[in-house]
């Protein structure tokens, strides 16, 4: 071999050390990746334990207001069938009123009918008021018939009440049925 052959077959000691180094960085890069592999992970994980823990938060407080809503309106079907008593009892006093000879008799049928109204008024029943003379609006109001209006001031607007509306809590449950003047 020659002297020229000897010496490039010596390596250098700064050499190896940079390749050393070199590794070294690349072992530490492979480490911190593997870290911050981990903590993003990590961090997937927290945001995914957030959306659901979000999202079962927001189940329970549906589900709670729904069961709130079903209580109140649970009895819906009762009030529904109880109404034509409630009609069938203002009838009844309407034309007792007429007959003066019926006194007691007109005492014990408006002693039970405040009974039923103040016990369904408990339950979350109320009326829907209406007068004669009110602006008819079909959001509120079914019109049964259209008649010509008595007067000028009349037309477009409620004109007899055929029946009662009431509401259960803040819900329509019957609206009330109108006779309106025509324009």
């Amino acid at each position: 071999m020659s002297k020229k052959d000897k010496n490039t077959k010596v390596e250098d000691p700064q050499v190896e050390d940079q390749a050393a180094s070199t590794a070294e960085v690349e072992e530490q890069k492979e480490q911190k990746t593997a870290e911050e592999q981990l903590q993003d992970q990590v961090v997937a994980e927290k945001d995914k334990f957030m959306r659901l823990f979000a999202e079962f938060e927001n189940y329970k407080k549906r589900t709670n207001k729904e069961r709130i809503e079903l209580f109140k309106t649970a009895s819906q079907d009762v009030m529904l069938a109880m109404l034509p008593v409630l009609d069938d009892f203002e009838r009844a006093l309407t034309h007792i009123e007429d007959d003066k000879e019926a006194e007691e008799l007109r005492k014990g049928v408006l002693l039970i009918y405040n009974k039923l109204v103040n016990t369904l008024e408990q339950k979350g029943l109320s009326k829907i008021e209406v007068q004669q003379g009110d602006a008819f609006n079909a959001d509120f109001h079914e019109a049964v018939t259209q008649i010509p209006a008595p007067s000028e001031d009349l037309k477009g607007k409620i004109i007899d009440v055929v029946e009662k509306g009431y509401k259960l809590g803040d819900r329509v449950i019957r609206f009330p049925k109108v006779v309106i003047g025509q324009l």
